[in-house]
């Protein structure tokens, strides 16, 4: 008798191993290994078959490729075109992920609301809701056009007969994880049907030159649920960040094979849907209302200049000092803590410090350094800093306070924005309005506040 076949694979990354393992070995993770079925293994031995077949290189000197000319097409907002690197690539794959209720489906419907009223034939294909569902979406949202169709639909033998019986100009996934193939003998979300669903998106995409949206959902680590393939797959990822109690959302780009991935969307979330931000002045920052242990900035999001506000608590500790940031980096936090006590000799090692960062938004950058520290020192102090200076630098672990990019786009925008005064690092190269005061050490911040 022929000894049976066992084969276990990862959920979270698709590694595949003889034998079961309590961590993997591929993606770190631990209990993430499932047994497959004979018919699962069976489906994978066929896939490996079909890859390894000989093929005949046609490989071809690079001097005689021809430049392709990307025709893109605007979504119908400015800043999903920014992220996106100028807007849609016909044949593009990209997936969208976010938490639940951050806005990622009614931003596509959105979209596909402002594709079809330009004529474009769009198809939103939803696996989670029903038809009348996202028809009383699309009400609120002013998305109703001849042009938008809706297919309530989880099997992806009959999404690809109905993209195959029209000819659509641009379609939406809602969400990948929902859908199965019949040819995959797996349960709907699982490693094996993502990697098959996802493969043959791509397969029509590229052969139909259609763009393709997938919305993905997300782990409890803010990853987007699949194996990592999925992302490796597509063209672009974007992610939507922000706190979904307030009205601002973040769509970031980590991944694009069409454009750069610095630029960040700003959108609002109203009665309308969600739009495009139209100014930030004052969205993430109450210039009126500056109180002892808050300190201004500007952060380059992108090629965009932000002017954000940082806000700090130290009180005196009960017990075992805490250390906590909400948009800023913890770990950054303790070292900028470790700095002050030894640089400044404050007894911070008996202090509660707390750190937020106003709007929901998430520091990428060292520029804020110098605003953290002058929040921190305000809080302590119980002194006010003036509401028209900025603070601008990165910290260093010697205590310096180093160069910045972008100086010029921020002190103009400070300038815009109507601030007088800047402590940054370094003289800047342009001529600016600002009166900016240099600090090049630590000890040296204390004199403007």
């Amino acid at each position: 008798m022929a000894k049976k076949k066992v084969l276990f694979e990862c959920q979270a990354c698709g590694l595949q191993s003889p034998r079961w393992l309590g961590k993997c070995t591929g993606c770190q993770q631990w209990d993430t290994l499932v047994e497959l079925s004979s018919e699962q293994i069976k489906f994978v031995e066929e896939i490996k078959k079909s890859s390894n077949k000989p093929i005949k290189p046609k490989a071809i000197p690079i001097t005689e490729v021809t430049q392709e000319n990307i025709q893109r097409f605007s979504s119908g907002s400015k800043e999903l075109d920014l992220v996106l690197g100028g807007g849609i690539v016909p044949g593009s794959l990209t997936l969208i992920g976010g938490s639940p209720g951050i806005g990622k489906s009614t931003l596509l419907l959105k979209i596909a609301g402002n594709l079809a009223s330009q004529h474009y034939k769009v198809l939103y294909v939803s696996g989670e809701e029903s038809a009348g569902q996202i028809k009383l979406r699309a009400d609120r949202l002013k998305a109703n056009y001849k042009e938008l169709f809706l297919l309530p639909e989880i099997n992806l033998q009959h999404i690809l007969q109905e993209i195959s019986s029209k000819n659509y100009n641009f379609i939406i996934i809602d969400s990948i994880q929902t859908l199965y193939s019949e040819e995959t003998p797996s349960a709907p979300g699982s490693v094996t049907q993502v990697r098959t669903i996802t493969f043959e998106l791509m397969r029509v995409a590229k052969n139909l030159d259609i763009p393709i949206f997938i919305i993905g959902h997300i782990t409890k680590d803010g990853s987007i649920a699949g194996p990592r393939v999925l992302e490796h797959m597509v063209d672009t990822v974007l992610y939507f960040e922000g706190d979904p109690n307030s009205e601002l959302r973040l769509l970031r780009g980590f991944k694009n094979r069409f454009g750069s991935t610095n630029e960040v969307g700003i959108f609002e979330m109203s009665k309308d849907g969600l739009l495009d931000a139209k100014t930030m002045a004052g969205k993430f920052f109450n210039k009126e209302k500056l109180a002892s242990g808050s300190a201004l900035t500007v952060i380059m999001e992108g090629s965009r200049p932000i002017i954000i506000e940082i806000q700090a608590l130290v009180s005196e500790a009960y017990g075992h000092p805490k250390r906590s940031s909400t948009g800023f980096d913890n770990n950054r936090l303790t070292m900028l803590l470790a700095l002050l006590e030894k640089k400044l000799d404050l007894p911070l090692s008996s202090y509660d410090v707390f750190v937020n960062v106003s709007g929901g938004i998430k520091i990428h950058e060292p520029s804020a350094d110098l605003a953290i520290i002058a929040a921190i020192l305000s809080s302590y102090r119980e002194r006010k800093l003036s509401a028209q200076t900025l603070f601008l630098g990165e910290v260093s672990l010697t205590g310096e306070i180093r160069e910045i990019s972008a100086l010029g786009q921020r002190l103009k925008e400070m300038e815009t924005q109507g601030f007088s005064k800047a402590v940054i690092p370094t003289k800047p190269l342009e001529k600016t309005a600002i009166k900016c005061y240099i600090a090049n050490e630590v000890s040296k911040v204390v004199e403007w506040m």
